[in-house]
């Protein structure tokens, strides 16, 4: 039996979208699970307008977003800033291109980071915090200590890393290297942000909220004049973002509780637009949704420790997700889920010989 196909996996609609004044949306095309389009939307304003998440790298989503902004009377030079809400390719991907070519002001939040970057140098990575303020980094853990889980080595559950595609592995390795070309260009900020600065767009101000959870570096823009939520990925229509494992954060899940709570606090939210899928009016029901999602597969989890005992990430993966999901990035979700129980005590972890954690519940 099919599934019903949900908003955000439809394919772009190839209109110019009007949601509120000074405020449009273009979608772009792109193909990865559970995703079809990314939104695009543009900032109008006297010096022209700003971007938010140009999309993917590459030549189809380049000449998607050159018809979109024709289609929106926009040309390319009158692009003053690009936003990119966070280090994922659909949101950064055009960036650097657009930047480079057309000299576009490129906006991040302070802790943006593609996987391949080291930090500034008047930058410490360490230094990267949650919305919270608490530090978001692996802290020395006798669980991980002295385990290498950068982009080359093993996962830190000992399972397999998601294999990209070899095309988008052949133009992220020349995007890291510098040798991309005009496809592949890397995205350097040039003016990085922290929760609660104010930027001017769309003839108004927006604010700046960090949103850490699904990314570290994760950026929502709240418009208080006109009482809308830029959400990127955090807050989606009708699916929940991915919660990785695969992360510096100590415990993403609990930042991506806490930064959805933070969202939902906002008063006078009217509207709220996602990267994917279609704007909607109860941001604090829709986070209450997505809460409500992430609680019931923490208590999966707890009543699947029943029949599993100590077991790895592997198994409970199993229990998480239908087979048709089994795979790295289900592993990554119920290690982030994993973790965080271990963390607030629910959950005990030993490391086997060959490497491979095992969990079991107290």
């Amino acid at each position: 039996m099919s599934r019903p196909t949900r908003e955000e996996q439809m394919p772009p609609d190839n209109n110019v979208t009007e949601l509120a004044p000074d405020v449009r949306r273009i979608q772009l095309p792109m193909s990865m699970p559970g995703l079809g389009h990314v939104n695009c939307y543009i900032l109008d304003d006297e010096r022209g307008a700003a971007l938010v998440d140009p999309g993917l790298p590459g030549p189809a989503n380049w000449r998607a977003l050159m018809a979109g902004l024709a289609a929106a009377g926009v040309p390319p030079e009158r692009v003053h800033s690009i936003i990119v809400t966070h280090s994922h390719p659909d949101h950064f991907g055009a960036a650097g291109r657009f930047a480079r070519q057309f000299g576009a002001e490129l906006v991040t939040h302070r802790n943006f980071r593609l996987w391949w970057d080291t930090a500034d140098e008047d930058e410490d990575p360490l230094e990267v915090v949650s919305s919270n303020g608490e530090n978001s980094e692996l802290v020395a853990d006798p669980v991980f200590g002295g385990r290498d889980t950068g982009p080359g080595g093993p996962t830190p559950w000992g399972g397999e890393r998601y294999k990209m595609p070899l095309r988008a592995k052949i133009g992220y390795m020349a995007m890291r290297n510098g040798w991309g070309g005009r496809w592949f260009a890397t995205p350097h900020p040039t003016k990085r942000v922290d929760d609660a600065d104010r930027i001017a767009l769309a003839r108004r101000e927006f604010v700046a909220v960090h949103t850490p959870g699904h990314t570290i570096d994760h950026l929502c823009l709240f418009d208080p004049e006109g009482g809308m939520m830029i959400c990127g990925d955090h807050v989606l229509p009708t699916i929940t973002p991915h919660i990785s494992g695969m992360t510096t954060a100590k415990d993403p899940l609990k930042d991506f509780f806490a930064s959805l709570d933070r969202v939902a606090d906002f008063e006078g939210v009217k509207l709220g637009l996602p990267a994917h899928g279609q704007p909607f009016t109860d941001l604090a029901g829709r986070v209450d949704d997505i809460k409500r999602h992430h609680n019931e597969r923490l208590d999966l989890l707890r009543e699947s420790s029943d029949k599993l005992g100590r077991a790895p990430v592997q198994d409970y993966m199993k229990r998480l997700f239908k087979e048709r999901s089994w795979g790295p990035m289900a592993e990554s979700e119920t290690f982030a889920h994993l973790e965080h129980l271990r963390y607030i005590g629910e959950v005990g972890v030993t490391r086997r010989s060959d490497d491979v954690l095992e969990y079991e519940f107290n």
